[in-house]
């Protein structure tokens, strides 16, 4: 895969279709908390208009310009500003091409010169996501520790593990 093809930007409403094709795959939706599977044009919008517009930092990850996933960071509020979380999701038909090695790499750059007070990202990744496991850490995220019955997702309580960035880690 070629990098200079890959980009991140805000996603616009212009990209309605583009994003309904991976936001309406439940193999994509699987891992993600913060979203369910999109099943409708009308329910994509809102998303948009509700979720992704007014969120912190929620990118478009695109390839040549149109939107194949997100990725986003929320910074904790008040005094643990120092703090936030990052989430990635990227259409199934992109996996294990890199881009999201890629992308993650873009992102850390950019989110640490965007909050000036952030030390530290962190991502929570299902016990069972060996992909996303693999990704962060080629990336360079150290996997600090499994969370037993962590949170609930889809129906069910999950174990997850954490894995933690600083500002002063290398980016691998």
């Amino acid at each position: 895969m070629d990098p200079s093809r890959i980009s991140l930007r805000p996603l616009k409403l212009s990209d309605i279709d583009d994003f309904l094709k991976w936001a309406s795959d439940d193999r994509v939706t699987r891992y993600l908390w913060t979203m369910s599977t999109i099943k409708s044009r009308e329910e994509a919008l809102s998303y948009i208009e509700k979720d992704v517009i007014p969120h912190p930092w929620h990118r478009s990850i695109c390839l040549d310009d149109r939107s194949i996933g997100y990725i986003s960071v929320k910074p904790e509020p008040g005094d643990d500003k120092c703090r936030a979380k990052i989430s990635y999701a990227v259409g199934a038909d992109y996996w294990g091409q890199g881009i999201v090695t890629r992308t993650l790499k873009m992102a850390i750059s950019l989110v640490f010169k965007d909050f000036p007070d952030l030390v530290r990202l962190e991502a929570l990744v299902e016990f069972e996501n060996d992909a996303s496991q693999r990704v962060l850490e080629k990336v360079g995220f150290l996997k600090e520790g499994l969370m037993r019955k962590y949170g609930f997702s889809k129906g069910e309580i999950k174990d997850v593990f954490i894995y933690s960035f600083l500002s002063t880690d290398k980016i691998v």
